[in-house]
């Protein structure tokens, strides 16, 4: 297949977002270049709203439950893969909407450089300020940093990077040989950096540019559930540690974020909790802590 034939899907997972869902397909339907089709994973089964928005442009699959971002993502995927394994996919987060003329940026980008397995945008907040300019992951020590200023770009239309935000994820599948899939066990949070970190380990270019650019409403979501959402976070990041860096770091962070959150206990209690449920979460799932009942 040509790359200039190269379909576009969008790929959204929603939980409880219908109304931001709507928002976001109106921006992408506003677009000059349509999708071939939008796929919407819903992982809220109770959130009907969402049977709505269906048509032939634009399919529903649901779950009868909360797969986590991952799963969905998986499940997306593999209904798009096998469909058209050399088309593209576009991921994006339900609280993000696009400005006019993205997709046609989008196409366009990936045919003038069909080298590019991962492509990531800029995201922007509605006032204009940078949410996400690249993504920095430090092995040697386990630090992972959404850098909130944007590379130095010069003459390069794109620049190579350690991971790139999910919240907008370009996958070119044609690159693949088989299909490109998210780690199932991590159920919210860092799935997008261990994605970008095991296919540029197996030589996938993973890269971002400042010519695409999406907007981003970061509290709408977080905002509603921001405490499990924490405890989450904890865990995957506890998770991508055992996967991708070595024992040694693994027991640093987990030592050091146990005794931070005991010291703020008294001065933040909901923060400390949630993160020490975090790590109890990530003990017992390791079987570090047993006979629990």
């Amino acid at each position: 297949m040509d790359l200039v034939n190269q379909s576009l899907y969008i790929l959204i997972v929603n939980y409880n977002s219908s109304g931001l869902v709507s928002r976001l397909v109106d921006s992408i339907l506003a677009n000059e270049n349509l999708p071939k089709q939008i796929i919407i994973v819903n992982n809220s089964p109770e959130d009907r709203e969402l049977e709505k928005l269906a048509s032939q442009k634009i399919i529903i699959l649901q779950s009868t439950l909360n797969l986590g971002f991952g799963k969905a993502c998986n499940l997306g995927l593999n209904m798009i893969y096998h469909n058209e394994p050399n088309s593209i996919v576009w991921l994006l987060n339900p609280d993000t909407y696009l400005p006019l003329n993205s997709i046609k940026k989008a196409e366009e980008f990936l045919i003038q450089y069909p080298e590019i397995s991962i492509l990531g945008t800029e995201v922007y907040e509605p006032d204009g300020n940078l949410w996400f300019g690249w993504g920095s992951f430090t092995k040697k020590d386990g630090t992972i940093i959404s850098e909130k200023e944007s590379l130095v770009y010069n003459n390069n239309s794109y620049l190579k990077v350690d991971w790139v935000t999910g919240c907008s994820l370009i996958i070119n599948l044609k690159k693949f040989t088989e299909m490109p899939y998210f780690d199932p066990d991590y159920f919210l949070y860092y799935e997008d950096v261990d994605f970008c970190d095991r296919y540029a380990n197996q030589g996938h270019l993973v890269v971002i540019t400042n010519q695409i650019k999406v907007i981003h409403e970061p509290s709408s979501i977080t905002l509603r559930y921001g405490y499990l959402q924490l405890i989450h976070n904890i865990y995957s990041y506890l998770l991508i540690l055992e996967k991708q860096t070595n024992s040694l770091i693994l027991l640093t962070r987990l030592i050091r974020m146990i005794i931070t959150s005991i010291i703020i206990l008294p001065f933040n209690p909901k923060f400390s909790l949630s993160k020490l449920q975090g790590i109890w979460m990530y003990l017992k799932k390791n079987q570090y802590v047993k006979n629990i009942n």
